[in-house]
């Protein structure tokens, strides 16, 4: 007989709040395992799918348990899965889009290929902040569709004399991307809030500047004079006019990869495409970042938990909570978690 299930799931599109209930316990599939879930991280795709329903995502089916970020103990392998056995410690990407692998759940249904196993003193609620942010970020910096920069080393890489500039250093994705291009051998110039600088810096920044200074774009193209770039990252929305004018007065890779639909007016001569994190699921970054760096990067404490978790409380009717405070924009340079 199966385990009882539950889960924090969308009735139907926009629905509000979270409904919190049974659901069916999943099937394992080839190359997956099933988890049981116990912390949870919340992500700001998690609340757009409530506020935008089908304008966002069109193929979701209700009722829908969402939830991308997942940290807890192997409890099932499906066929195929060699790097996995029950009771191993692991964290994962849920990059489904369905619900049977909707982290929100006591058990999901998750890709072996995403997941990676954490070392036994690391806690569930550190490793859970991890998946979704440090995936976008390997997907914008490594595809080769992107900026297809040089892959990470645990350790770091030699460097190659290369800047690349991410916008929003402090954010999830920003402090991932902040560590990966260092560990590849890139100089970063990032930007933030004042109060984050020396956050950014910690993680591996060599510059940080004001997000709001009124001499931004006089300020990086400054810190690029003599430097070859290698792009930029636009993860923040509101950067567009910024990022796009300095990349395309820098000498190199003339390309920003962006956490949000391309602006149409872009200047000429520069490339841009817009980031999907699952996309790493069918080529070669996806190995890249869950098989090889990062299982061994925990092991060495060479890959810093960031931003750090901050805890919500325990439950399923949690996440509407976290829902509702991530959307008030009081979670800068921290992620929100919840225990099931």
């Amino acid at each position: 007989m199966s385990p009882q299930n539950q889960a924090a799931f969308l009735s139907a599109a926009q629905a509000n709040p979270l409904g919190v209930g049974s659901v069916d316990y999943p099937t394992v599939g080839d190359g997956e395992i099933i988890v049981k879930v116990a912390v949870a991280a919340i992500n700001p795709m998690d609340w757009y799918v409530q506020l935008m329903g089908a304008n966002l995502f069109p193929w979701l089916k209700y009722p829908y348990t969402p939830g991308s970020d997942v940290a807890g103990e192997v409890v099932e392998v499906g066929p195929g899965v060699t790097r996995f056995k029950k009771g191993d410690r692991i964290v994962s990407l849920a990059a489904g889009f369905d619900s049977r692998n909707g982290g929100f759940q006591t058990y999901a249904a998750l890709l072996a290929g995403l997941s990676s196993p954490i070392p036994d003193d690391l806690d569930y609620a550190d490793a859970a902040v991890l998946p979704l942010g440090l995936a976008t970020a390997a997907a914008g910096l490594f595809q080769k569709d992107h900026l297809a920069l040089d892959y990470p080393k645990v350790g770091g890489a030699t460097a190659n004399g290369k800047t690349v500039l991410i916008w929003a250093g402090s954010s999830s994705v920003g402090s991932n991307a902040i560590q990966l291009a260092v560990a590849a051998g890139y100089e970063v110039i990032t930007t933030a809030s004042p109060k984050n600088f020396d956050y950014c810096k910690k993680l591996g920044a060599a510059h940080v500047f004001d997000y709001k200074s009124d001499t931004l774009t006089e300020d990086l193209l400054r810190a690029f004079k003599g430097k070859t770039s290698a792009g930029g990252f636009a993860i923040q929305r509101g950067c567009e006019k910024v990022i796009f004018e300095v990349i395309s007065k820098t000498e190199g890779n003339k390309f920003v990869t962006c956490a949000m639909p391309v602006p149409e007016d872009k200047p000429e001569g520069i490339g841009a495409k817009f980031i999907f994190s699952s996309t790493i699921k069918d080529n070669e970054v996806g190995p890249l970042i869950f098989e090889e760096y990062l299982p061994v990067a925990l092991a060495k404490k060479a890959h810093q938990i960031a931003p750090p978790p901050r805890i919500i409380g325990h439950g399923l009717d949690k996440i509407q909570e976290g829902y509702n405070l991530g959307k008030s924009g009081a979670t800068s340079a921290q992620k929100l978690v919840v225990i099931l």
